[in-house]
């Protein structure tokens, strides 16, 4: 795309630019694609209204674009997701005032797969119960050379399962079988048949060594891990969650990993973010149990082609051929 093109945008706001943590990404082509930006770190829903004034763009992370900011921002015409969730975006509004929305898409496969690894490799060798064992003085005061109170589990020969199976769901799917996993694929829950190479939900519950989610959450999806699916799951089985926290019923997960019904679980998304009213995954100490603060898709890498994504969207907005655009 030609970037020394005069902008055809003159107003452009980024209301949430801290989400992107800019001090290590280059900002240089965001900067020349619209005549002026403000750049905003944060914004309140109280200082929406007079921030989308006369702004023809918008880029926006996680703050919400309802009926009525679009209705109080009359020169809007695109509006750029930091993201590739759109849900903070009332889409059926922008189609009623002929606003475009474009999102970012697969820009962190690569630092989620690596990420989603990381915790099922931590929690396979049984990592955070060994480190205790060192802090503790139990290994330097062993009798032998090794210490076996809590021995890895070998991946190799073991079951993955995953739900969701676009392109993060796949690259997963790459590496487990680079480890010698034996990889399985989750139909829909609510699915009535089964599509050829993928597996009953129920069925794949059962039979995963190793749970990994990478689907939407939607209003079909949400407590997709339910107390009761949980329960299917075999009482070692690791669940891995680094797709969204309303996925998993989360107080069920806690009393599932309690009660030893379950072996492991690695958590990158809680249900409400930030957790600032509490957790019951936050709330509770267990060896089996790691919780990150939704860091999978967050190398300097990704996010330097997720603004780069951004620039990409909004001069091609300005040339009539919008791309990653959604609909209502």
């Amino acid at each position: 795309m030609n970037l020394s093109a005069t902008p055809k945008m003159l107003h452009g706001v980024v209301l949430d630019l801290d989400t992107l943590h800019p001090q290590d990404l280059d900002l240089s082509k965001l900067d020349r694609c619209v005549t002026k930006w403000q750049y905003h770190g944060h914004t309140a829903p109280s200082q929406l209204h007079e921030r989308l004034t006369n702004a023809e763009v918008i880029v926006t992370n996680k703050v919400v674009i309802d009926a009525a900011a679009i209705a109080a921002a009359p020169d809007l015409k695109l509006i750029c997701v930091a993201a590739t969730g759109v849900n903070n975006i009332d889409l059926v509004a922008c189609h009623e005032h002929n606003i475009t929305v474009c999102n970012c898409r697969n820009y962190g496969t690569a630092s989620v797969v690596q990420h989603t690894f990381s915790l099922i490799l931590a929690l396979a060798n049984q990592l955070p119960a060994n480190q205790k064992l060192i802090d503790s003085q139990k290994w330097q005061n062993a009798a032998q050379f090794c210490l076996l109170n809590h021995p890895p589990q070998q991946l190799a020969g073991k079951c993955l399962g995953i739900v969701g199976y676009g392109t993060l769901g796949k690259a997963v799917a790459h590496v487990a079988e680079a480890l010698g996993m034996i990889v399985l694929i989750a139909e829909r829950a609510d699915a009535e048949s089964v599509r050829p190479g993928r597996v009953n939900f129920k069925r794949l519950l059962r039979n995963a060594d190793v749970l990994s989610l990478h689907c939407p959450l939607t209003s079909d999806t949400r407590n997709l891990l339910s107390a009761e699916m949980l329960a299917l799951m075999k009482p070692n089985a690791l669940l891995i969650n680094t797709a969204r926290g309303g996925l998993v019923d989360e107080q069920a997960l806690v009393k599932a990993l309690q009660e030893n019904k379950l072996g492991g679980a690695g958590v990158d998304v809680l249900s409400y973010e930030p957790p600032n009213n509490g957790n019951d995954l936050l709330d509770t100490q267990l060896d089996n149990l790691i919780v990150t603060p939704h860091i999978a898709w967050a190398s300097a890498e990704a996010r330097q082609m997720l603004v780069d994504q951004l620039v990409e969207n909004i001069i091609a907005a300005q040339n009539g051929l919008p791309i990653r655009t959604l609909a209502p």
